[in-house]
Protein backbone atom coordinates (compact mmCIF):
# COMPACT_ATOMS: atom_id res chain seq x y z
CA UNK A 1 0.00 0.00 0.00
CA UNK A 2 1.53 3.33 -1.06
CA UNK A 3 1.11 6.78 0.49
CA UNK A 4 -1.96 7.82 -1.48
CA UNK A 5 -3.76 4.50 -1.04
CA UNK A 6 -3.19 4.78 2.71
CA UNK A 7 -4.44 8.39 2.77
CA UNK A 8 -7.60 7.39 0.91
CA UNK A 9 -8.19 4.55 3.35
CA UNK A 10 -7.74 6.78 6.39
CA UNK A 11 -9.69 9.83 5.22
CA UNK A 12 -12.86 8.38 3.69
CA UNK A 13 -14.91 8.84 6.87
CA UNK A 14 -13.31 11.61 8.90
CA UNK A 15 -15.48 13.56 11.39
CA UNK A 16 -16.37 17.10 10.29
CA UNK A 17 -18.11 20.14 11.78
CA UNK A 18 -19.59 23.39 10.52
CA UNK A 19 -16.24 25.18 10.44
CA UNK A 20 -14.83 23.02 7.62
CA UNK A 21 -14.82 24.64 4.20
CA UNK A 22 -12.23 22.26 2.68
CA UNK A 23 -11.05 19.16 4.53
CA UNK A 24 -8.48 16.52 3.63
CA UNK A 25 -7.40 16.30 -0.01
CA UNK A 26 -5.90 19.69 -0.86
CA UNK A 27 -2.66 21.43 0.13
CA UNK A 28 -4.23 22.91 3.29
CA UNK A 29 -7.46 22.54 5.20
CA UNK A 30 -9.70 25.62 4.94
CA UNK A 31 -11.74 26.61 8.00
CA UNK A 32 -14.34 29.29 8.66
CA UNK A 33 -13.60 30.36 12.25
CA UNK A 34 -15.46 33.64 12.21
CA UNK A 35 -12.43 35.73 11.28
CA UNK A 36 -14.39 38.40 9.45
CA UNK A 37 -13.49 38.49 5.77
CA UNK A 38 -10.89 35.75 6.06
CA UNK A 39 -10.77 31.95 6.08
CA UNK A 40 -8.13 30.14 8.10
CA UNK A 41 -5.64 27.81 6.39
CA UNK A 42 -4.31 24.90 8.47
CA UNK A 43 -1.36 22.71 7.44
CA UNK A 44 1.00 20.17 8.97
CA UNK A 45 4.11 18.61 7.44
CA UNK A 46 7.16 16.72 8.64
CA UNK A 47 10.79 16.17 7.67
CA UNK A 48 12.59 12.99 8.69
CA UNK A 49 16.32 12.27 8.80
CA UNK A 50 17.24 9.81 6.07
CA UNK A 51 14.23 10.82 3.94
CA UNK A 52 14.26 14.62 3.63
CA UNK A 53 17.80 15.32 4.83
CA UNK A 54 20.90 13.41 5.93
CA UNK A 55 23.07 13.45 9.04
CA UNK A 56 25.56 15.56 7.04
CA UNK A 57 23.03 18.30 6.20
CA UNK A 58 23.76 21.68 7.78
CA UNK A 59 21.34 21.98 10.74
CA UNK A 60 20.28 25.52 9.77
CA UNK A 61 19.10 24.13 6.43
CA UNK A 62 17.18 21.33 8.14
CA UNK A 63 15.18 23.85 10.17
CA UNK A 64 14.65 26.08 7.18
CA UNK A 65 13.34 23.21 5.06
CA UNK A 66 10.96 22.03 7.79
CA UNK A 67 9.15 25.36 7.78
CA UNK A 68 9.57 26.08 4.06
CA UNK A 69 7.61 22.96 3.10
CA UNK A 70 4.58 24.19 5.04
CA UNK A 71 4.97 27.73 3.69
CA UNK A 72 4.89 26.30 0.17
CA UNK A 73 1.54 24.68 0.93
CA UNK A 74 0.14 28.00 2.17
CA UNK A 75 1.37 29.49 -1.11
CA UNK A 76 -0.47 26.71 -2.95
CA UNK A 77 -3.74 28.15 -1.57
CA UNK A 78 -2.70 31.78 -2.31
CA UNK A 79 -2.63 32.48 1.43
CA UNK A 80 -0.54 34.40 3.96
CA UNK A 81 1.11 32.43 6.80
CA UNK A 82 0.63 33.60 10.38
CA UNK A 83 1.88 31.27 13.14
CA UNK A 84 3.46 27.86 13.63
CA UNK A 85 3.96 25.17 16.23
CA UNK A 86 7.09 22.99 16.08
CA UNK A 87 7.31 19.38 17.24
CA UNK A 88 10.82 17.94 17.27
CA UNK A 89 11.68 14.30 17.95
CA UNK A 90 15.29 13.60 18.94
CA UNK A 91 17.44 10.58 19.78
CA UNK A 92 18.22 10.21 23.50
CA UNK A 93 21.84 11.23 22.94
CA UNK A 94 21.15 14.41 20.97
CA UNK A 95 23.48 17.35 20.37
CA UNK A 96 21.90 20.46 21.95
CA UNK A 97 24.04 22.81 19.86
CA UNK A 98 22.89 21.11 16.66
CA UNK A 99 19.24 21.47 17.74
CA UNK A 100 19.77 25.16 18.45
CA UNK A 101 21.20 25.58 14.95
CA UNK A 102 18.12 23.87 13.49
CA UNK A 103 16.06 26.59 15.17
CA UNK A 104 18.38 29.30 13.81
CA UNK A 105 17.44 28.29 10.24
CA UNK A 106 13.77 27.82 11.10
CA UNK A 107 13.51 31.16 12.92
CA UNK A 108 15.27 33.09 10.15
CA UNK A 109 12.77 31.92 7.54
CA UNK A 110 9.87 32.58 9.92
CA UNK A 111 11.01 36.17 10.41
CA UNK A 112 11.42 36.61 6.65
CA UNK A 113 7.73 35.79 6.15
CA UNK A 114 6.29 37.33 9.31
CA UNK A 115 5.50 33.97 10.92
CA UNK A 116 5.32 33.70 14.71
CA UNK A 117 6.68 30.50 16.29
CA UNK A 118 4.29 30.11 19.21
CA UNK A 119 5.32 26.84 20.84
CA UNK A 120 5.38 23.14 20.13
CA UNK A 121 6.57 19.87 21.63
CA UNK A 122 9.78 17.94 22.21
CA UNK A 123 9.88 14.16 22.35
CA UNK A 124 12.22 11.21 22.06
CA UNK A 125 12.51 9.59 18.64
CA UNK A 126 14.97 6.69 18.50
CA UNK A 127 17.87 6.86 16.01
CA UNK A 128 16.86 9.89 13.93
CA UNK A 129 15.62 13.48 14.00
CA UNK A 130 12.01 14.24 13.06
CA UNK A 131 10.52 17.73 12.83
CA UNK A 132 6.80 18.34 12.36
CA UNK A 133 5.39 21.81 11.72
CA UNK A 134 1.76 22.84 12.21
CA UNK A 135 1.16 26.15 10.41
CA UNK A 136 -1.85 28.43 10.15
CA UNK A 137 -2.47 31.24 7.71
CA UNK A 138 -5.31 33.22 6.20
CA UNK A 139 -6.83 33.79 2.79
CA UNK A 140 -9.56 36.29 1.82
CA UNK A 141 -12.97 34.73 2.29
CA UNK A 142 -14.11 32.98 -0.90
CA UNK A 143 -10.77 33.59 -2.65
CA UNK A 144 -8.96 30.35 -1.84
CA UNK A 145 -7.48 28.50 -4.83
CA UNK A 146 -7.95 24.73 -4.89
CA UNK A 147 -6.75 21.78 -6.96
CA UNK A 148 -10.25 21.05 -8.21
CA UNK A 149 -11.00 23.95 -10.57
CA UNK A 150 -9.14 23.04 -13.77
CA UNK A 151 -11.28 23.31 -16.91
CA UNK A 152 -10.99 21.77 -20.38
CA UNK A 153 -9.05 24.18 -22.59
CA UNK A 154 -7.04 25.68 -19.71
CA UNK A 155 -3.35 26.38 -20.21
CA UNK A 156 -1.03 24.70 -17.70
CA UNK A 157 1.77 26.79 -16.17
CA UNK A 158 4.70 26.09 -13.89
CA UNK A 159 7.15 28.47 -12.23
CA UNK A 160 10.91 27.99 -12.14
CA UNK A 161 12.78 24.92 -13.40
CA UNK A 162 12.27 21.28 -12.49
CA UNK A 163 14.40 18.26 -11.62
CA UNK A 164 17.69 17.69 -9.87
CA UNK A 165 16.57 19.27 -6.60
CA UNK A 166 18.84 17.00 -4.54
CA UNK A 167 21.78 19.03 -5.86
CA UNK A 168 20.76 21.67 -3.32
CA UNK A 169 17.41 23.24 -4.20
CA UNK A 170 15.47 20.89 -1.90
CA UNK A 171 17.12 22.70 1.03
CA UNK A 172 17.28 26.25 -0.35
CA UNK A 173 14.01 26.70 -2.27
CA UNK A 174 11.96 29.85 -1.82
CA UNK A 175 8.25 29.29 -1.06
CA UNK A 176 6.33 31.13 -3.79
CA UNK A 177 4.05 33.05 -1.42
CA UNK A 178 4.24 36.48 -3.06
CA UNK A 179 3.88 35.00 -6.54
CA UNK A 180 0.79 32.98 -5.62
CA UNK A 181 -0.95 35.94 -3.99
CA UNK A 182 -0.15 38.10 -7.01
CA UNK A 183 -1.66 35.47 -9.31
CA UNK A 184 -4.82 35.26 -7.22
CA UNK A 185 -5.20 39.04 -7.13
CA UNK A 186 -4.60 39.67 -10.83
CA UNK A 187 -5.75 36.61 -12.80
CA UNK A 188 -8.64 34.16 -12.70
CA UNK A 189 -6.59 31.08 -11.81
CA UNK A 190 -8.71 27.91 -11.95
CA UNK A 191 -6.49 25.41 -10.08
CA UNK A 192 -3.27 25.77 -8.09
CA UNK A 193 -0.89 23.57 -6.10
CA UNK A 194 2.80 23.34 -5.29
CA UNK A 195 5.18 20.73 -6.70
CA UNK A 196 6.58 18.51 -3.98
CA UNK A 197 6.48 15.00 -5.44
CA UNK A 198 7.25 15.71 -9.12
CA UNK A 199 5.27 17.22 -11.98
CA UNK A 200 4.05 13.89 -13.35
CA UNK A 201 2.63 12.91 -9.99
CA UNK A 202 1.35 16.25 -8.71
CA UNK A 203 -0.39 17.25 -11.93
CA UNK A 204 -2.40 14.05 -11.62
CA UNK A 205 -3.80 15.35 -8.31
CA UNK A 206 -5.24 18.35 -10.15
CA UNK A 207 -6.60 16.10 -12.91
CA UNK A 208 -8.27 13.72 -10.46
CA UNK A 209 -9.75 16.52 -8.35
CA UNK A 210 -11.03 18.35 -11.45
CA UNK A 211 -12.23 15.34 -13.45
CA UNK A 212 -10.14 16.16 -16.53
CA UNK A 213 -7.03 15.04 -18.44
CA UNK A 214 -3.91 16.86 -19.59
CA UNK A 215 -1.44 17.00 -22.44
CA UNK A 216 2.11 18.19 -21.78
CA UNK A 217 4.39 19.56 -24.50
CA UNK A 218 7.78 17.88 -24.15
CA UNK A 219 9.87 20.80 -25.39
CA UNK A 220 8.10 23.24 -23.02
CA UNK A 221 8.93 21.45 -19.75
CA UNK A 222 11.52 23.67 -17.97
CA UNK A 223 14.42 21.39 -17.05
CA UNK A 224 16.90 22.59 -14.43
CA UNK A 225 20.63 22.85 -15.06
CA UNK A 226 21.22 20.31 -12.30
CA UNK A 227 19.03 17.72 -14.04
CA UNK A 228 20.76 18.34 -17.37
CA UNK A 229 24.24 18.11 -15.84
CA UNK A 230 23.39 14.87 -14.08
CA UNK A 231 22.21 13.39 -17.36
CA UNK A 232 25.34 14.56 -19.22
CA UNK A 233 27.64 12.99 -16.64
CA UNK A 234 25.97 9.68 -17.24
CA UNK A 235 25.82 8.92 -13.53
CA UNK A 236 22.11 9.63 -13.19
CA UNK A 237 19.50 6.90 -13.19
CA UNK A 238 17.20 8.87 -15.50
CA UNK A 239 17.31 11.28 -18.48
CA UNK A 240 16.91 15.00 -17.78
CA UNK A 241 13.26 15.11 -18.90
CA UNK A 242 12.34 12.18 -16.67
CA UNK A 243 14.10 13.89 -13.76
CA UNK A 244 12.09 17.07 -14.39
CA UNK A 245 8.88 15.04 -14.40
CA UNK A 246 9.53 12.78 -11.42
CA UNK A 247 12.31 13.91 -9.07
CA UNK A 248 10.15 16.02 -6.77
CA UNK A 249 11.09 18.56 -4.08
CA UNK A 250 10.94 21.43 -6.62
CA UNK A 251 8.35 23.40 -4.59
CA UNK A 252 7.32 25.47 -7.60
CA UNK A 253 3.76 26.55 -8.40
CA UNK A 254 1.65 24.51 -10.82
CA UNK A 255 -1.57 26.14 -12.00
CA UNK A 256 -4.15 26.40 -14.77
CA UNK A 257 -6.17 29.26 -16.22
CA UNK A 258 -8.10 30.03 -19.41
CA UNK A 259 -5.84 29.82 -22.46
CA UNK A 260 -6.94 33.30 -23.63
CA UNK A 261 -5.14 34.71 -20.58
CA UNK A 262 -1.84 32.95 -21.32
CA UNK A 263 -0.14 35.76 -23.25
CA UNK A 264 -1.33 38.57 -20.92
CA UNK A 265 -0.13 36.52 -17.96
CA UNK A 266 3.32 35.90 -19.45
CA UNK A 267 3.72 39.61 -20.25
CA UNK A 268 2.61 40.73 -16.79
CA UNK A 269 4.71 38.08 -15.06
CA UNK A 270 7.88 39.22 -16.81
CA UNK A 271 7.30 42.72 -15.50
CA UNK A 272 6.45 41.62 -11.95
CA UNK A 273 8.91 38.72 -11.47
CA UNK A 274 11.70 39.18 -14.03
CA UNK A 275 14.06 36.78 -12.24
CA UNK A 276 11.65 33.85 -12.04
CA UNK A 277 10.86 31.79 -15.11
CA UNK A 278 7.22 31.04 -15.96
CA UNK A 279 6.45 28.35 -18.55
CA UNK A 280 3.28 27.28 -20.32
CA UNK A 281 3.79 23.52 -20.50
CA UNK A 282 0.55 22.13 -21.88
CA UNK A 283 -3.22 22.15 -21.77
CA UNK A 284 -6.14 20.59 -19.93
CA UNK A 285 -8.14 18.20 -22.12
CA UNK A 286 -11.34 16.20 -21.83
CA UNK A 287 -11.19 12.65 -20.55
CA UNK A 288 -8.71 11.16 -18.12
CA UNK A 289 -4.99 10.63 -17.80
CA UNK A 290 -1.77 12.42 -18.65
CA UNK A 291 -0.22 12.47 -22.12
CA UNK A 292 3.01 13.83 -23.61
CA UNK A 293 3.31 15.47 -27.02
CA UNK A 294 6.65 15.45 -28.84
CA UNK A 295 7.82 15.55 -32.45
CA UNK A 296 6.37 12.12 -33.17
CA UNK A 297 2.89 12.69 -31.77
CA UNK A 298 1.00 12.18 -28.53
CA UNK A 299 1.40 9.19 -26.22
CA UNK A 300 0.38 8.27 -22.66
CA UNK A 301 2.83 9.38 -19.97
CA UNK A 302 3.29 6.50 -17.51
CA UNK A 303 5.83 8.31 -15.33
CA UNK A 304 4.86 9.23 -11.79
CA UNK A 305 6.54 11.31 -9.12
CA UNK A 306 7.85 10.30 -5.71
CA UNK A 307 5.45 8.21 -3.61
CA UNK A 308 6.15 7.21 0.01
CA UNK A 309 5.95 3.47 0.84
CA UNK A 310 6.18 2.45 -2.83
Amino acid sequence: MNEFELIQRLTHNLPMNDSVVVGAGDDCAVLDVGAGGRWLLFKTDAVVEGIHFTSETAPEKIGRKALARCLSDIAAMAGTPTAALVTIGLPRKFDAELVEKIYVGLNALARQHGVAIVGGETTTNPERILISIALIGFVPRGKVLLRSGAKVGDAIFVTGELGGALAGKHLDFEPRLAEARWLAENFAVHALMDLSDGLAGDLRHILKASGVGAELLKRAVPISRAAKENAKRGDAAKPALVAALTDGEDFELLFTLASKLAVPLLDAWQQEFPKLRLSCIGKIVAGEGLRLRDGTGVRPLPAHGYVHFS
